[in-house]
């Protein structure tokens, strides 16, 4: 019924502006069924359902969460794309940045990977669609820093919209391309991370591990967080991070009439930035911030599941659009926002890796443009060993040294690249 009314109050918009015939829309509208919001409340609820405790590593409900989703990949007609079936299993290592808090060292996780394969011409190149599926458990063992209850006992952080609903927007996306056909097509890649509220641990291990050679793909889209749209707002971060992308959601809004708040920032918290880091263009899809985020307020019941289907229509047009376009999209090295008045620290640009182990130093992920660490030639990839007189064993070593210095300063920084010594100065900001 809700894409019902959407159809009917854009249609005139769309046909008003040339970007489709009213029979054009309709015909597409009647190929492609309208997400359910029915099969969404039901997928939600047994994600966010005190059984799966959480979905916190080393609980039973992250690996039913997995089946589950596997489960959905298969039932859609998706090829398996892990290392054992649906699954890319790994294991947590317990010496990674990520993990030094936590009782989590040793376990074993897994990815969930779907492959729609394309078609024609387009076929070799890759679309990603991804959104992690774990959460904070009992807020103990290690999540205790990421809940934000502060009770003494806490409740199971359920995570239902945070990402429960980025998960079922995820396989609902899925259903809906599956259903769609085109001579020339991308191939589609489907990813349930699982880790990423301890520093997006299972998409830094996939863009290491893809399933498909990374550098044939063109676009990754992340649904984090998608539960609760309010007055149609919908965030979409990363617009910034290539040419194409503004004017890609534009056209497919015509027909949903979202209320589109577009970042141009590519980086974020979520499983996106690994993959902006890399060299790809991204979209993040999500509802913003909430005051049951990381509690174990965040339950199914608050779910705007109206609103999770109107997203999926969205997302699910902008990323056909992307998948049959002739040509790539452009990437933009998005350049660092000019830090708020009276900034708390200095600042060097670099995106940490929080997954690799048994180095020197701190090896950076990512470096945004504009900022003292590019101005100063640091690449993804290098491994920093100190900077100033502050020795960097890992991140912690970076946060100390960018307390130590200010902004303005001038330092020197020591770091390997290809096993090779090197230096350079930095201007930090």
């Amino acid at each position: 019924m809700t894409h019902l009314k959407t159809l009917v109050r854009a249609l005139p918009v769309a046909v008003a502006a040339g970007l489709v015939t009213a029979g054009s829309l309709l015909a597409q509208t009647a190929a492609v069924a309208p997400p359910s919001s029915a099969r969404i409340t039901k997928e939600i609820a047994w994600l966010a359902d005190d059984a799966r405790e959480g979905r916190g590593v080393n609980t039973a409900g992250l690996d039913q969460a997995a089946d589950f989703i596997a489960d959905a990949f298969a039932d859609i007609g998706l090829e398996p794309g892990g290392t054992d079936g649906y699954f890319q299993t790994f294991q947590l290592d317990p010496n990674s940045p990520a993990l030094a808090h936590t009782d989590f060292g040793g376990a074993t996780v897994k990815n969930v990977v779907g492959i729609l394969r394309g078609s024609g011409t387009l076929a070799g190149e890759v679309v990603v669609l991804g959104a992690h599926y774990d959460h904070l458990g009992h807020g103990d063992h290690g999540y205790e820093s990421s809940s934000r209850d502060t009770a003494k006992v806490k409740g199971i952080q359920n995570g239902a919209d945070d990402n429960a609903s980025g998960t079922v927007a995820l396989i609902e996306t899925a259903r809906s391309l599956a259903a769609r056909t085109a001579p020339d097509r991308r191939t589609f890649v489907f990813v349930a991370f699982t880790a990423e509220e301890l520093g997006a641990i299972g998409s830094a291990y996939y863009v290491e591990h893809p399933a498909i050679p990374l550098d044939s793909t063109d676009v990754m889209l992340n649904f984090d967080m998608v539960g609760r749209l309010s007055g149609d707002s919908l965030t979409v971060g990363g617009t910034g991070s290539a040419e194409e992308l503004p004017t890609a959601l534009d056209r497919a809004n015509v027909k949903y009439r979202l209320n589109l708040g577009m970042q141009a920032d590519p980086w974020g918290s979520s499983d996106h930035a690994v993959f902006y880091a890399k060299g790809i263009p991204v979209l993040h899809f999500y509802t913003q911030l909430h005051q049951d985020y990381h509690t174990a307020a965040d339950d199914w019941d608050k779910i705007n599941m109206a609103g999770v289907a109107e997203i999926v229509g969205l997302a699910s047009d902008v990323a056909w659009n992307l998948a049959t376009r002739p040509d790539e999209v452009t990437y933009v090295a998005f350049e660092r926002p000019a830090p708020p008045a009276g900034g708390k620290r200095a600042s060097l640009g670099t995106m940490p890796d929080m997954v690799s182990s048994g180095l020197e130093g701190m090896r950076v992920q990512g470096v945004r443009e504009g900022t003292a660490a590019a101005e100063a030639g640091i690449k993804a990839g290098d491994v920093i060993l100190k900077i100033g007189d502050v020795v960097v064993k890992d991140v912690y070593g970076l946060q100390e040294a960018l307390t130590t210095y200010k902004t303005g300063e001038t330092v020197t920084i020591v770091f390997l690249r290809d096993g090779e010594r090197m230096e350079t100065k930095a201007t930090l900001k």
